[in-house]
């Protein structure tokens, strides 16, 4: 049992992607990259992310910022002023994922059960 743990420990595809492989972490990294500017505030976001609640956006942006993709500033305003942006790590992400919608889109109808997806 304790080499399962290790190796689970070491595995990139573990430890890494389960960071940013969930569908909000990624939708956030795109709509980021995506900006004009790259830099945009919660309700920014969160209008572009109409299905997902303030909670999980909020969840969302801790974990991807714990993690080193996202940068959180604050501004020492009145009120406070938040904006989000991609770190160099999360920059260094987007070829990777840009393909991997790429790939989704030309394969979306051998992968996708349109009778699930339209309920």
């Amino acid at each position: 049992m304790a080499d399962v743990k290790a190796e689970y420990l070491a595995c990139p595809i573990r430890q890494v992607v389960s960071r940013f492989g969930d569908k909000w972490s990624m939708l956030v990294l795109y709509i980021l990259n995506s900006s004009e500017d790259g830099v945009l505030r919660f309700n920014e976001i969160r209008r572009l992310m109409t299905d997902c609640s303030q909670k999980m956006l909020s969840q969302t942006l801790k974990s991807l910022e714990q993690s080193h993709l996202v940068h959180r500033k604050v501004y020492p305003e009145v009120p406070p002023r938040v904006e989000y942006s991609l770190t160099d790590t999360g920059k260094s992400l987007m070829p990777v994922l840009n393909a991997l919608i790429a790939w989704s889109k030309e394969h979306f109808n051998e992968v996708v059960d349109k009778n699930i997806v339209m309920g």
